[in-house]
């Protein structure tokens, strides 16, 4: 079974957490349910059982943008850069 943590920034923000308590209740909701049809989390496997969310976004088309992955390759980086030692 995989744990779930979030991605938090250097200086401690957590923008998914961040992303959906600025979502309104219903959506937040379809999130608690199925994670939501029009959200989408972008994260990475960490050490093989570990998931890291690093952000989220609503989608708007069937291609994720690639802002969005940029963003989620640069968190990546540093998560992994600030955990190399456990």
């Amino acid at each position: 079974m995989h744990s779930i943590i979030f991605y938090k920034t250097p200086s401690g923000q957590c923008p998914v957490k961040e992303f959906l308590t600025n979502l309104p209740d219903k959506e937040r909701q379809k999130i608690a349910w199925v994670l939501g049809n029009a959200i989408r989390l972008l994260g990475f496997l960490h050490k093989g059982n570990l998931v890291i969310l690093t952000n989220g976004f609503m989608k708007k088309s069937q291609k994720t943008p690639a802002q969005e992955i940029a963003v989620a390759e640069q968190r990546k980086k540093d998560y992994e850069k600030r955990n190399e030692n456990g």
